[in-house]
């Protein structure tokens, strides 16, 4: 994974405990090692909010201060599902950028996590890729 549009390549390795809350609502618990030491730990709820006729969510961890708020649409092949986000930008922490993580099933178990960061011109960054596979 890149840890920011500038940044070099990184692999680090990670656990995640994901579970539904009911029938609307899944809950992610990660903890990885960050490169250069240290764990994060992190939290990510996505569901559908029928009034909205939206998936909605949210990410935290501990390396910030800062809740993202997801929205987003399932692709019409329904394996990906983008949710958009405004955050601190990487550059100047008082600016907001626009961020999107992308979930992809990629199969029964097996899915990845795509970070990206939009561009001035509308296009996508990806600077971060996540890959989960099931332990049995």
């Amino acid at each position: 994974s890149v840890m920011g549009p500038d940044q070099p390549p990184t692999k680090f390795a990670g656990v995640e405990k994901a579970q539904m809350l009911g029938d609307l609502w899944l809950l992610c618990e990660g903890r990885c090692e960050m490169p250069g030491g240290g764990m994060m730990e992190s939290r990510m709820t996505v569901g559908f909010d029928p009034r909205k006729k939206r998936f909605v969510g949210t990410w935290i961890g501990t390396p910030m201060a800062y809740m993202f708020v997801y929205e987003g649409e399932l692709s019409a092949d329904g394996r990906q599902l983008p949710l958009t986000t405004p955050g601190p930008s990487f550059t100047d922490p008082s600016k907001t950028d626009i961020y999107q993580d992308v979930l992809e099933i990629q199969g029964p178990d097996a899915r990845a996590l795509y970070a990206q960061l939009r561009r001035p011109d509308g296009s996508w960054q990806r600077f971060m890729t996540a890959r989960y596979t099931r332990v049995k």
